[in-house]
């Protein structure tokens, strides 16, 4: 078997990058921040969560809430982080922790983000209300973009939640 090891993760750090789970409590409901990027490996383009590749010397919340900043101009803090987590053990070794970050919205920096990309970075925000996450996702896919597994999770869980009303 073919096996890709991570060559992301800065000398010393077993960690390769953070997802962040930024959840928007606007007048209409919370919604989840997501975006959309075009991924070459599969020729598409993916719906994602923010993300980002973490520096020497930072932990996961300081990477979270640059990244969050970086690629879609909120301002956050990082109030959770979930246990490591492999993206696809069966085929590398990449990992990461995912980073609940709250976003207050009466902030005046969050009133009209700006994200300050890099010159190879074209990603568009949007979001979706937690509560049609799931359909949200199969629309989405029929629409033609690919689902990261980590939003096609989350919105499994809520659908599970919603069914076992936990």
């Amino acid at each position: 078997m073919l096996t890709a090891f991570s060559q992301t993760r800065p000398a010393g750090i077993e960690l390769d990058g953070v997802g962040i789970v930024a959840i928007l409590n606007k007048d209409t409901g919370s919604e989840l921040l997501l975006q959309k990027q075009y991924r070459p490996p599969i020729d598409a383009v993916v719906i994602e969560v923010p993300a980002g590749l973490i520096d020497a010397g930072e932990t996961p919340e300081q990477c979270a809430v640059r990244e969050l900043k970086e690629e879609t101009g909120y301002v956050g803090v990082a109030e959770q982080t979930s246990p490591v987590m492999y993206n696809d053990p069966g085929l590398c070794n990449t990992n990461l922790h995912m980073v609940h970050v709250q976003v207050d919205m009466s902030l005046p920096e969050n009133k009209n983000p700006k994200p300050d990309l890099e010159d190879n970075e074209f990603i568009e925000c949007f979001t979706v209300p937690l509560n049609s996450l799931f359909s949200e996702m199969k629309k989405l896919e029929k629409e033609g973009y690919a689902i990261d597994a980590r939003v096609g999770t989350l919105a499994e869980g809520i659908e599970l939640a919603k069914k076992w009303r936990l």
